[in-house]
């Protein structure tokens, strides 16, 4: 979503390398670069001038460090202000807890998502529900779309695949009636978060407001979050005030952050409304829905990563078990290629290989990541192509074993070969690794595979 900002930026920055000190000439030359580079990311007008402005007041206003460049000091300065602008350290993904003591849900545990038709919000829904049900909460998904065709069809299978009830009831139209009766569902099963999802329109017009202020009246809402497409453009900041004149938002959901629009716009909401974006979609599964950290983004956004995501992200995936018995097998020098494909597949849960290594500091331009991201379902297809004794025992692959993997899989024998070699370079490496600590007579010296928890 970022990616033409963050190279405009890093390329101011590079520039500034050359400088010995920060003098009002150097700040002034970055900083226009920089307002350049927020434009035409469609950060709003204003937004982008008031970023400038306190960003040249305070690079100004700064004491001369010894030990820094003005390249870093610079960048410094712009990663606060980019934190400052996309809400701070506080508010971002909070979610309240539910009453001490009290299963039933209470207007804490009422949660109204509104946004305009095409936003995502049916789907936000869904993935909110699975965040909340992995915290430890009980939601219940409500069908308050009475006017989109097959609306409540989307949500019920939504509920179906993260095993969260859905509320509907079919033929009725109020709205209000809908949200009441489903408050009183839930209380009767025990559920403490209610998740509204409300209809759309292609505008805003007085007709979906009011709909949407009379279920606000009838469920007194914790959170209305507002859910928007991050690839709207500048109309993304005139529809977050006109939801929040309407019906005074509690936050911002960003939706695909994945995709390739020049995303200043999700930069001037919070700005523009004073409301905290509280999650991001950045991806089309279910489990891509996750809060938003202004500090992890920005840091995103000048290249120096986000390690602490990266380590949540795989904390959430990683199987301690197996990774125990991975380290046996290292030890042992009995690793395999079922072994491999099971790595394979840990690493395909923790997301596409563009977002993860844009966690990682300076790692966000690395070419080719679509060919590396390719390589490793190609390998993954090959693998799965083997039977489970040639997984185990790749030493019994001859000639004809290699040609009918080769068309099982879609690819070719010399594919195949490159496979096995690196494997084997691996297995020696891992051997020589093994041998090494017993020479030294020392233990533990194979570094873990896997995260503590």
């Amino acid at each position: 979503m970022f990616d033409s900002l963050s190279e405009k930026l890093q390329a101011v920055f590079k520039n500034l390398r050359g400088y010995g000190k920060l003098t009002e000439k150097n700040v002034a030359d970055a900083l226009r670069e920089v307002r350049l580079a927020l434009l035409e990311a469609d950060v709003n007008y204003k937004v982008a001038k008031d970023f400038i402005e306190r960003t040249k007041q305070r690079a100004l206003g700064q004491e001369v460090l010894t030990s820094v460049t003005p390249g870093q000091q610079i960048v410094k300065i712009v990663h606060d202000e980019l934190v400052a602008l996309m809400g701070g350290e506080s508010q971002a993904g909070t979610l309240a807890p539910p009453t001490a003591g009290r299963a039933l849900p209470t207007a804490a545990g009422n949660w109204m998502m509104v946004g305009l038709h095409g936003c995502g919000k049916t789907t936000t829904c869904g993935k909110l529900a699975k965040l909340l049900g992995k915290q430890g909460r009980k939601p219940l998904l409500v069908a308050c779309d009475v006017h989109r065709p097959a609306a409540i069809d989307q949500l019920e299978t939504l509920g179906k695949q993260v095993q969260i009830p859905v509320f509907a009831t079919r033929g009725e139209t109020d709205v209000v009636k809908i949200s009441r009766q489903a408050v009183s569902f839930a209380q009767s099963q025990g559920r403490d978060v209610v998740i509204f999802d409300t209809a759309g329109r292609l505008h805003i017009d007085q007709e979906l407001v009011q709909e949407l202020v009379r279920m606000k009246e009838a469920v007194a809402p914790q959170e209305i979050l507002l859910v928007a497409d991050a690839a709207t453009g500048q109309e993304a900041v005139n529809i977050a005030e006109h939801f929040d004149k309407a019906l005074t938002i509690t936050g911002i959901v960003l939706t695909k952050l994945d995709g390739d629009a020049r995303g200043g716009a999700a930069l001037s909401m919070r700005a523009v409304t004073g409301k905290p974006i509280k999650f991001a979609g950045v991806g089309e599964k279910l489990d891509d829905l996750e809060p938003f950290y202004a500090e992890r983004m920005a840091g995103r956004i000048l290249g120096m990563g986000d390690v602490v995501s990266l380590v949540e992200k795989a904390q959430e995936t990683f199987d301690a078990e197996k990774a125990e018995e991975m380290q046996a097998k290292i030890a042992d020098q009995s690793l395999n290629l079922e072994d491999f494909l099971s790595q394979l597949q840990q690493l395909k849960k923790l997301g596409p290989l563009e977002n993860l290594l844009g966690m990682l500091p300076g790692m966000s331009k690395m070419p080719d990541l679509s060919v590396g991201e390719s390589q490793l379902k190609r390998l993954e297809a090959i693998i799965q192509s083997m039977t489970p004794t040639e997984r185990r025992r790749p030493e019994i692959l001859n000639a004809g074993r290699r040609t009918r993997i080769a068309r099982g899989s879609g690819t070719s024998v010399a594919e195949i070969n490159d496979l096995l070699k690196q494997f084997n370079a691996m297995k020696k490496m891992m051997k020589e690794m093994g041998k090494m600590q017993k020479a030294m007579g020392r233990k533990g010296m194979l570094p873990k595979l896997g995260l503590g928890r």
